[in-house]
């Protein structure tokens, strides 16, 4: 089994927008997140993405400037990093599998 390199857990919180408007910016994220083809899991607080480190974060940066494209004045991403280049990283269906 070929473990992904890094998996990234992403929160975007666009403050300046509000209830339904923050909703629609969160929505675009998402979308943005599932278009680039990774594995990604979608949960009520976060979504986690997994391959490589420099796509990640590359996608990690997006996600940030569609919030602002989108209409937000600020926000707060959180971001949690898991990154092994040598060995990987466990994937997201080994660490959830058994729970679902």
């Amino acid at each position: 089994m070929t473990r992904p390199q890094a998996s990234i857990a992403i929160q975007v919180l666009p403050f300046s927008a509000g209830g339904d408007e923050m909703l629609r910016i969160v929505d675009k994220v998402i979308n943005y997140i599932k278009s680039t083809g990774l594995k990604s899991v979608t949960g009520p607080f976060e979504t986690v993405i997994e391959g490589e480190f420099d796509k990640l974060m590359d996608i990690a940066k997006e996600c940030q400037l569609i919030c602002i494209r989108e209409g937000a004045e600020n926000l707060l991403t959180y971001i949690k990093i898991a990154y092994n280049p040598n060995g990987g990283t466990w994937s997201i269906d080994e660490k959830i599998s058994k729970h679902i």
